[in-house]
């Protein structure tokens, strides 16, 4: 009797508890890899945004510390992609001034239009769930004056409007699914980011 018990417990798993765990596994694997490859795109988006939040607080340190205008402007790249430099006065990119290669498969949207959900709520200045503004509606580049408040440049001069700016950001996830951030400044020149969750509800990220 005892060796027929000892048999039985050195017989190991069966075909048929194998193939259970195998479709546990699988299971589980369906349910997990999605979401960790949209977290690690979405961290790409926001690694992104804040290195352009970088780039914009530099570009108002500037104005302020040289009392002048500064931006932030694409400009094409060498190697063929785009990045985003801070320049004076809207001046054409010269080696040596910050810039910040675009990421891949990253798009910039400056102002509306860009087909992000609930745009028109989130840029409403009236959404408890959103901007606390209604920024400037046009695709003009981030400028700040000589007071470090955001500015539209007109005639070579970047008179505050008394406005903000909003610049939106997308990214396709590995599924497939498009990622959405927003860059955004206040009237009073304080920088904000967010992001949208999978239901289009924006959320405040600093």
């Amino acid at each position: 009797m005892l060796h027929s018990t000892r048999l039985k417990k050195d017989r190991g798993f069966s075909l048929i508890e194998m193939i259970i765990v195998a479709v546990i596994i699988m299971i589980l694997a369906a349910i997990t890899v999605p979401r960790i490859l949209n977290t690690i795109s979405d961290a790409k988006l926001r690694y992104f945004a804040t290195n352009y939040t970088g780039l914009l607080q530099s570009a108002r340190m500037q104005a302020v510390r040289k009392n002048a205008f500064y931006m932030v402007q694409s400009t094409a790249l060498p190697t063929g992609g785009t990045g985003y430099y801070v320049h004076f006065e809207g001046g054409t990119y010269a080696g040596g001034d910050p810039l910040l290669p675009l990421g891949s498969q990253i798009t910039v949207h400056p102002g509306s239009g860009s087909g992000a959900p609930n745009e028109g709520t989130f840029t409403s200045g009236t959404s408890t769930s959103g901007l606390s503004f209604a920024p400037i509606s046009g695709a003009s580049d981030p400028s700040f004056n000589a007071r470090g408040l955001p500015c539209v440049v007109a005639s070579g001069a970047c008179p505050y409007s008394g406005q903000g700016f909003v610049v939106f950001l997308s990214k396709p996830s590995l599924t497939g699914n498009l990622d959405w951030a927003a860059v955004a400044i206040t009237p009073s020149g304080h920088i904000q980011i967010w992001t949208c969750d999978g239901s289009g509800y924006w959320i405040q990220r600093d």
